[in-house]
């Protein structure tokens, strides 16, 4: 338990200018992992709903969380998707926000059932996810692919702990969960850090990574649209920021 704690603290080190070089790089040369994102460019529904919801869970605002959760599975997203995303957070914003949003999520799933609503539980990771050895060995295939190539440099070997932490409880224990996709991690991930002053190069460098998972700049111009409108006009600006400096050459 307390070497994954430690993980909200050191990913703030290496998931910045490292991985900012590292898809720097990786654009001259890959392909995107995957692309089964909205032809349309458009973000669909849910989509859209994770956003508000991972960056007002990281931002620690309990009551409109509640809204925001409320408003997700009404468009269509389910427990587990909820789940999955404010698991997610610890990574981001440490234990203590994503058990606090965990705990919310809980209890708007409760008076909505005691209202009679009935949502969806949703899916659960198709396989177990592995351990020891294999879990390192899959987290660091998982960040290659996001990344675009091997992320290396002088920071993991001065830190090596952080480069494991990273890559068995971020890119293993996390990307490993195959029920919500990399593309809406990514969301998540980038409404996440929109709401962390502090976290620019992080934001930036996910950027690039959700770019390479098939995310368009339209969906992320769509994002931060949604920012603007249902978190805070700060949150959008630094994204927008952040974009703005990913696409110019």
């Amino acid at each position: 338990m307390k070497s994954k704690h430690l993980v909200s603290s050191l990913l703030a080190l290496t998931l910045s200018s490292t991985l900012s070089q590292a898809w720097g790089q990786a654009i001259e040369t890959g392909t995107p992992v995957t692309s089964n994102v909205n032809q349309e460019q458009i973000l669909s529904l849910r989509q859209e709903a994770i956003v508000p919801i991972a960056a007002l869970a990281a931002a620690g605002d309990l009551t409109a969380l509640k809204a925001a959760l409320n408003k997700g599975l009404d468009a269509g997203l389910t427990i587990n998707d909820g789940k999955e995303v404010l698991v997610q957070l610890y990574a981001y914003a440490g234990f203590p926000r994503s058990l606090n949003a965990l705990n919310t999520l809980m209890t708007v799933v409760e008076e909505r059932r005691a209202q009679g609503i009935k949502d969806k539980e949703g899916k659960t990771p198709s396989a177990p996810i592995p351990k020891g050895e294999a879990l390192l060995e899959q987290g660091t295939a998982n960040q290659t692919k996001l990344v675009g190539r091997p992320v290396k440099g002088p920071l993991f070997d001065f830190a090596p702990a952080a480069d494991e932490y990273l890559k068995t409880h971020l890119f293993g224990d996390i990307f490993a969960r195959d029920n919500l996709s990399w593309q809406n991690r990514e969301l998540a991930t980038l409404a996440m850090l929109s709401a962390l002053p502090g976290a620019e190069p992080q934001l930036k460098a996910h950027i690039g990574i959700a770019m390479n998972t098939g995310i368009s700049a339209t969906h992320l111009q769509q994002l931060i649209s949604v920012l603007e409108k249902q978190v805070g006009p700060e949150e959008a600006e630094r994204t927008r920021v952040a974009l703005k400096q990913t696409l110019s050459p």
